[in-house]
């Protein structure tokens, strides 16, 4: 080709040395015959490893349990949790907190039970009625001059 020539691409040739033959084992003596590179006798040498087989480990089907069995977790409670820090956030101005207005303002998803946690501090009175309430959310609440009733 010369120089002022452009490039094509039925000109492209891959660089000498990269394309390699790939390597037939088990063809002859003269490379990689015999063995094919496996080594003389022994378990990788006859290709007879299990499916699953960790060097004499008890293995991963035997380790776990055979049967389905019982469990708890299907009749596990979970609530929507709103703390009483976000509840002063909402309501500035007091007054009644339902799930409801909690829905309305997005602060839970509706059709799902809340309980109401004592994370912050609560300066204004809320008549709140939710689901379930903890210890401490309770006494925040009538310290600040509210009043609590679960559903």
């Amino acid at each position: 080709m010369a120089d002022n020539t452009p490039l094509r691409i039925h000109h492209l040739r891959p660089a000498p040395g990269a394309n390699k033959a790939k390597v037939r084992k088990g063809r002859g003596e003269a490379s990689k015959g015999k063995t094919s590179g496996r080594g003389t006798k022994g378990t990788t040498a006859r290709n007879k490893v299990p499916l699953g087989f960790e060097g004499g480990q008890v293995p991963l089907q035997r380790r776990l349990p055979k049967m389905k069995g019982f469990s708890n977790a299907l009749f596990k409670t979970t609530y929507q949790v709103v703390n009483l820090d976000k509840l002063g956030e909402l309501f500035p101005e007091g007054g009644d907190v339902t799930v409801e207005t909690l829905v309305a303002k997005g602060a839970v998803r509706k059709n799902q039970l809340v309980k109401v946690l004592g994370t912050g501090d609560l300066s204004v009175a809320l008549n709140v009625q939710v689901h379930a309430f903890s210890a401490s959310a309770k006494e925040k609440i009538a310290a600040a001059g509210g009043s609590v009733s679960e559903l």
